[in-house]
């Protein structure tokens, strides 16, 4: 289960809003969301959170590059809304990256169809293992491309990205499930945030 919530400053304090992501494909899409909600260019912050599972925080300042905070990358990985947190940048991916990989899986899906199989979702899934093991000159190559494309287990992002607002880098990794609930009350937003959960 999923829950969102977009808070943004005002002058007069802390308005919050449960927000929809089912338009939401792209960080360029969220990070429009948010900067539609804001107010003379102030802090908006957008919450996402599968229950149980992970968190992760958006923070868009005006016109300046989204900051963002995912509490378990590994976890978030296996969500639709958390690959969009998990950027290159962030995963300290080489930009482009990703497009290299569906090249190459493309190349497999190729070799696929030969033996009568399917392209699609369940060929792709497949492919990175079984093109390291039938291509032995660059089996080194693959495995290190693979490490480097893991994604971690644990907190990953800008751990300040709420310092300024009284929540350090110690207190956002202590925060597990309702974290929601824990940072309203160090932005002074919780009567906000109950009204629309």
């Amino acid at each position: 289960m999923y829950f969102a919530a977009l808070l943004a400053r005002t002058e007069d304090g802390w308005e919050a809003s449960d927000t929809e992501l089912d338009d939401v494909e792209t960080l360029s899409d969220l990070t429009d969301l948010a900067q539609e909600a804001s107010v003379d260019e102030d802090t908006v912050l957008v919450y996402i959170e599968q229950e149980g599972a992970w968190f992760g925080i958006l923070r868009v300042d005006g016109e300046e590059d989204p900051r963002i905070y995912v509490s378990d990358a590994s976890a978030a990985a296996r969500s639709s809304y958390g690959e969009i947190l998990l950027t290159d940048e962030l995963l300290g991916r080489e930009p482009g990256a990703e497009d290299e990989i569906a090249a190459l899986e493309e190349l497999v899906d190729l070799d696929g169809t030969e033996d009568g199989e399917p392209t699609g979702p369940t060929a792709k899934a497949t492919s990175p293992a079984s093109s390291a093991t039938t291509d032995t000159d660059a089996t080194s190559e693959s495995d290190s491309d693979f490490d480097s494309d893991a994604v971690p287990a644990g907190p990953i992002g800008e751990l300040g990205i709420l310092a300024d607002f009284g929540i350090s880098e110690k207190d956002l990794l202590t925060l597990q499930t309702d974290a929601l609930t824990e940072i309203a009350d160090a932005l002074g937003a919780s009567e906000v945030l109950e009204a629309v959960r």
